[in-house]
């Protein structure tokens, strides 16, 4: 059994991107059980293009053939990890990508369905992760940007049935770095008494990736635990 999960490169004017720098963190292989023994974890970097990331990330499910995709980026402003719910059809970018493409009300896949939900077990690794001490919720939206495209397409490889050994996928948000923070947004720096944007270390955040790839391969869903949104 085999996980492929990706991080981005660093994006807008930001130094680093820890999506990334959590998933280069992990180990090679996860030990999820006796019974399922351990996970072979593949860890890719990702270009921040909505073309290229797309393309990329589908050469290496055709290469790689895992059996399941996580792909992780970067929410700026959230306080915890956030395992997406639901990709929507639609590329909306407020930047420019890093190849200086900015699509606007565009579809991801002409005539393609509308949305997808992940396939992996949100509700389950959010407790997973609560329970370790690591702040995560789930999430309702991914955004318009690079981060919803990948997630659309790397779910619409899932349920179209185009890689059949694919048995999950879906996208994890994280949020700044501490160093992040103090580097490249200085600006809360004059009120530091009274705002500090939300940050998680790095190791807290490979420890949550690590979280949600056992969680994966035992393939509990945790759909009836508590977990949704009022607004």
């Amino acid at each position: 059994m085999k996980v492929l999960i990706t991080g981005f490169n660093p994006f807008a004017n930001d130094t680093v991107n820890p999506s990334y720098e959590a998933v280069k963190k992990l180990p090679d292989e996860i030990y999820v059980n006796d019974q399922l023994g351990a996970v072979t974890v593949i860890k890719v970097e990702i270009p921040t293009e909505f073309d290229t990331s797309a393309r990329v990330v589908r050469d290496l499910v055709d290469l790689y053939k895992p059996t399941h995709v996580i792909c992780v980026g970067q929410a700026g402003g959230r306080s915890g990890v956030t395992p997406e719910r639901v990709a929507i059809n639609l590329d909306d970018a407020s930047i420019p990508d890093n190849a200086g493409y900015q699509p606007v009300d565009k579809p991801i896949i002409n005539k393609g369905e509308n949305a997808y939900f992940a396939s992996l077990p949100v509700k389950g690794m959010v407790e997973e992760m609560n329970k370790s001490g690591i702040p995560a919720g789930v999430s309702h939206s991914a955004g318009t940007f690079v981060c919803n495209h990948i997630m659309y397409h790397v779910c619409h490889m899932k349920e179209s049935g185009e890689f059949p050994f694919l048995e999950s996928s879906g996208f994890i948000h994280v949020p700044f770095c501490p160093d992040q923070v103090e580097r490249d947004y200085p600006w809360w720096k004059p009120i530091r008494w009274l705002y500090r944007p939300p940050s998680m270390s790095l190791e807290d955040m490979s420890a949550a990736l690590a979280i949600a790839i056992k969680e994966v391969v035992k393939g509990e869903s945790g759909d009836k635990i508590k977990g949704g949104a009022i607004c």
